[in-house]
């Protein structure tokens, strides 16, 4: 891992939601606290692995993880046996966090930065052969610019990885009320039910980026058990895998 200082941009961001940036900011120490408002990510985290492994072969790979916290997810690609990893966020302290914990577990082939998907993608075209943005499209002003970028990172023949939350009356239940004040699973008003986006308006975003969508599988929540697991059905929180066509 570099030892380098986290570095960070001077042009102004514009895709991004202070108020989200902030919210996260606040909880940046308690990111890998896994009896914290973090524990669902902590526990879906070894299903998303999987799941970018069955579509992208994680070994050996240069990967991208947008948005990415804490690191959760950056440093459990780097461990799986990537090549590389960075992970990049907005949200400074979190990044911080991030970097710390990684040289605590002695992660070497992974690095941080305070940069914005779009400048990078302006910087460091076709770079990597994996990017992942899992849990952001839904917290930013504008997902197609987020989803244009990722597209515009990976190398063509290459595997981009979203996550997000479908937008319907049963999500609402089960990503707000339930999640957030019934069972109290994470904090009120993580999430705007009105930047949900529906799986026909992301596969629309892809394909107008370029991207095939090639595979998808959604999360589901026990709460008798307190278990999450894998599902066909799409109607709360999915991922989708997309390929970057080779001639692109």
């Amino acid at each position: 891992m570099s030892t380098e200082n986290l570095p960070t941009t001077t042009a102004q961001p514009q895709n991004v939601d202070p108020g989200e940036i902030d919210k996260f900011s606040q909880l940046a120490h308690k990111w890998w606290d896994k009896e914290s408002e973090f524990k669902p990510l902590h526990e879906i985290n070894p299903l998303r692995l999987k799941f970018i492994d069955d579509y992208a072969a994680i070994s050996g790979k240069t990967i991208l993880d947008v948005g990415c916290g804490g690191g959760i997810l950056t440093e459990a690609l780097a461990q799986a046996g990537a090549e590389s990893v960075t992970g990049i966020d907005l949200a400074s302290k979190s990044l911080k966090i991030a970097k710390l914990h990684a040289l605590e577990n002695k992660v070497k082939n992974v690095n941080y930065r305070v940069v914005s998907v779009e400048e990078l993608a302006q910087e460091s075209p076709a770079h990597f052969d994996v990017v992942t943005c899992m849990e952001m499209l839904e917290h930013v002003p504008d997902p197609a610019s987020v989803v244009r970028a990722c597209a515009s990172l990976v190398r063509p023949d290459g595997i981009v990885c979203f996550s997000t939350i479908n937008r319907n009356p049963k999500s609402y239940l089960q990503a707000v009320v339930a999640a957030e004040y019934l069972l109290k699973l994470m904090p009120r008003g993580t999430h705007d039910y009105r930047k949900f986006i529906t799986p026909a308006e992301l596969a629309r975003l892809c394909r107008a980026a370029g991207l095939e969508w090639i595979g998808s599988s959604g999360f589901s929540y026990n709460p008798l058990n307190k278990k999450y697991y894998l599902t066909d059905r799409l109607d709360v929180n999915y991922m989708i895998a997309c390929r970057k066509p080779a001639n692109a």
